[in-house]
């Protein structure tokens, strides 16, 4: 019999499967809970305790690879608003990974950077790619937990009526969404929330030195946007996730993508650079 021969991967024939990274399995039992979320929720709108570990031990047992799966597009991992919000169907929390409340940490609902880590070097091992969401176009909503981000990062008002171009793009999805200013070229401070969070967790120096080199390599404004890209794509360096599928892209300038795209493209050739390194 022939040896079996392996096939380029081509994104274009791909069998990529999708997950609730909290619905999917549930890998490790002590990080069911964090910062309190222990309020009741409406029907299935609080954390179920899926995570990453779980992912991997799929991977481990041969569950995708069993289906013919070579992608696995999960949802935000970032850490999510600390509070709860009710949309009209109860008491919800960020279980589902689109509301951010720090685009540069893990959710410890979801596991570690240790973690992440191990899924993207599991999944490699058996020819499988990972896939993140990437999130740009508006924070996490406003709680008693988590206050409104600066209003030169973030408009609260229009909603959005999806008739016209402006009203789908310049205004916020759903009621207690802030639309992060995408179309904005202004110079903006870091949020003063988040320069306290990271004082309190230690890493406000190390945060700031990487947004300077991003903002000094790049020479983009310090709009919201860039921001934000420059968190995202470094889970590509860091981590090498392969990809990232990218939210409410209608709700968004193209021209937002094509940068995003740019700055992804750099960070995996920096990525492959630290592997050579490494080998």
């Amino acid at each position: 019999m022939a040896d079996k021969q392996t096939k380029e991967f081509t994104w274009e024939g791909a069998n990529i499967y999708f997950l609730l990274t909290d619905r999917f399995n549930n890998g490790n039992l002590e990080n069911d809970i964090n910062f309190d979320r222990t309020k009741e929720t409406g029907t299935l709108r609080g954390f179920k305790g899926g995570d990453i570990k779980g992912i991997t031990n799929k991977i481990k047992e041969g569950y995708f690879t069993n289906l013919g799966i070579n992608a696995i597009w999960m949802t935000p991992i970032v850490e999510q608003i600390h509070g709860a919000t009710d949309e009209g169907t109860g008491v919800s929390y960020g279980f589902h990974g689109y509301w951010a409340k720090d685009w540069t940490k893990i959710d410890p609902n979801y596991g570690t950077k240790e973690d992440l880590n191990e899924l993207v070097a599991v999944a490699h091992k058996n020819g499988i790619r990972i896939l993140l969401d990437a999130v740009i176009n508006h924070t996490g909503p406003v709680t008693d937990k988590d206050s409104v981000w600066p209003s030169d990062w973030v408009r609260t008002d229009p909603q959005c009526q999806y008739s016209n171009y402006e009203n789908t793009i310049t205004c916020t999805l759903v009621k207690n969404l802030p639309d992060i200013r995408t179309e904005s070229n202004k110079n903006v401070e870091l949020p003063p929330q988040l320069v306290a969070k990271w004082k309190a967790e230690g890493r406000y120096e190390q945060e700031l030195k990487e947004l300077d080199e991003f903002f000094e390599r790049t020479g983009h404004p310090r709009a919201p946007r860039f921001y934000i890209m420059k968190w995202l794509t470094d889970y590509i360096t860091e981590f090498g996730i392969d990809g990232y599928r990218v939210d409410t892209v209608k709700h968004t300038e193209e021209f937002v993508w094509q940068e995003f795209k740019k700055e992804c493209d750099f960070a995996f050739e920096e990525f492959k650079k630290i592997m050579q390194k490494k080998c």
